[in-house]
């Protein structure tokens, strides 16, 4: 199991101006962590605008908080952009991302291949290679909640006490599945991922964490990260409502339901994890 938090991460240092000097970020996983993917939290200033293009990745973007614009420099087409909505860009995708001139935004970064943390945009707004890019959709894509319940990929168990949304499944091809999850207090589950690895971002409320071999308890907020894998049965509790981001690798189908051990089944190779 593996923990990390913003906070900590940035009273080590470890924020990254990107877009040149419009931006920051903080990157709480990277390469390094062997998940097969990256997660970042960027901070676009009020007003502030890049022109991008991920030559050699794929991008998933959660908002988190904040609204702004993003456009598809070659098409033109532009979509507007609110807290729970998700875009995907990639090699093929120039694009333009503008924050409201009346408010910050921040975005949480899933990046495939991963990236190693301390990059930042070159001039075509581009990051160094990383890795093998996954083959991605035709187009660069927005997707809203509503979309993803109409797709029926949104559904909810335990009488409504756990509610989850996926919004990037193994159908999109970028090599992770992403769950944007709703837990209400007082929800409690064993769960033990012997197939996958899972990186959780805690967006709002608290959760207790506990590793159920070694016996760690965890109590974790707003911006704590925590990896589990098949090395990892684990228990949560909710001590409040529960706001998190969810991506698996390998990717999920999206219909998936746990087994008696917590476990989903198998949907292809395992990376190999942290290094313990």
């Amino acid at each position: 199991m593996l923990i990390r938090t913003m906070d900590d991460m940035e009273k080590a240092g470890r924020v990254v101006s990107i877009s040149h000097g419009k931006a920051t970020a903080v990157r709480p996983l990277t390469k390094n962590d062997g998940l097969g993917f990256s997660v970042s939290e960027a901070r676009g200033r009020a007003g502030s605008g890049s022109d991008l293009w991920y030559k050699n990745h794929w991008e998933a973007n959660y908002v988190r908080s904040g609204r702004g614009t993003v456009q598809d420099l070659t098409s033109g087409q532009l979509w507007n952009l609110e807290p729970g909505m998700l875009y995907v860009v990639g090699p093929r995708d120039r694009h333009h991302i503008q924050s409201s001139d009346d408010e910050a935004i921040k975005v949480i970064s899933i990046f495939n291949p991963p990236i190693e943390g301390d990059e930042t945009h070159d001039d075509d707004g581009a990051y160094p290679p990383t890795g093998d890019i996954p083959e991605g959709p035709e187009r660069m894509f927005v997707r809203t909640r509503a979309e993803v319940e109409a797709a029926g990929l949104a559904f909810s168990r335990a009488n409504g006490a756990s509610r989850i949304a996926r919004f990037v499944t193994t159908a999109d091809g970028l090599g992770f599945a992403l769950s944007d999850v709703n837990f209400k207090i007082g929800r409690e589950v064993d769960l033990w991922y012997k197939n996958h690895w899972e990186a959780n971002l805690v967006l709002d409320g608290t959760i207790e964490v506990t590793h159920r071999t070694t016996g760690e308890v965890h109590k974790l907020g707003p911006g704590a990260l925590y990896c589990v894998g098949p090395d990892d049965p684990h228990h949560l509790r909710c001590l409040t409502d529960v706001h998190l981001l969810s991506v698996f690798n390998p990717p999920l189908a999206g219909d998936e339901t746990h087994d008696k051990d917590g476990a989903y089944p198998p949907t292809g190779p395992i990376p190999a994890g942290p290094a313990s």
